[in-house]
């Protein structure tokens, strides 16, 4: 009989942790062993449950301590709130360099979104000139959002604009640079998680998009993020350097 992964939910009464305990439940392979949020004792929770991965989805606010705290306790991590500066992931990623199991953290884990993210970055080989619209509900803390930073990093990398050379301008409502691509952040009621990739040259555009229109659509990716954290050593920055083999 295989053992299943023990794993804490962080951040359990909030619509994403509630989602992923049912995900969770739904499962032959992992066994849900503790749900914390604001006010618990992560640390103690993590040693008195034998903890093998926690799941945090919190806060910007606290993410980074949680993080901290997970390593420190020798569990592996699966990071799905967003928020994390550049240098705290650093960081991160240098004080867990052999750590096992793994730490994943991941701005999204709807397929979907990742298959954008990677599109969006092969597309930027051909034309250049690009911009990002991303759209969530009014509750969302974080703008730009993690999905369209990632998304503009991977752009970045296949088209090397120099930071120093912004797209856009400087002015307000020409959305923030981000590697040098303007971001656009809308945040309103009715919207969960949306983002449009829209690319122009000479005569034409191209528009890449993505919809998520329920969170149940994260939980698989989430999932995998579970068992690939029991296999991996390290800090792991996005779910498409496990899913996608290029």
């Amino acid at each position: 009989m295989v053992e299943k992964i023990r794993v804490i939910v962080n951040g359990s009464k909030g619509k994403m942790g509630l989602e992923t305990i049912k995900a969770i439940r739904n499962t032959d392979d992992i066994d849900l062993v503790g749900e914390t949020d604001l006010g618990d004792d992560l640390q103690k929770e993590i040693i008195e449950k034998n903890a093998e991965v926690v799941i945090d989805f919190t806060s910007p606010a606290c993410v980074y301590k949680n993080i901290r705290t997970i390593m420190e306790s020798k569990a592996g991590g699966v990071i799905g709130t967003t928020g994390l500066n550049n240098e705290q992931i650093g960081e991160i990623k240098k004080q867990g360099e052999n750590k096992t199991p793994g730490i994943i953290i991941a701005p999204n884990f709807a397929i979907g979104a990742l298959l954008l993210m990677k599109f969006a970055q092969q597309a930027a080989k051909y034309i250049q000139n690009v911009e990002i619209i991303e759209l969530h509900h009014e509750k969302k803390l974080d703008s730009p959002s993690g999905t369209a930073i990632k998304t503009a990093e991977l752009i970045h990398d296949s088209t090397g604009c120099s930071e120093n050379v912004p797209r856009g301008t400087n002015e307000p409502a020409r959305g923030q640079n981000i590697k040098c691509i303007p971001i656009h952040s809308i945040r309103l009621p009715g919207l969960l998680a949306h983002q449009e990739v829209i690319f122009g040259t000479t005569g034409q555009t191209l528009t890449i998009r993505h919809d998520s229109l329920d969170r149940s659509c994260f939980m698989p990716g989430v999932l995998i993020a579970v068992r690939e954290a029991m296999n991996q050593t390290g800090v792991i920055y996005g779910l498409e350097n496990i899913l996608f083999d290029d």
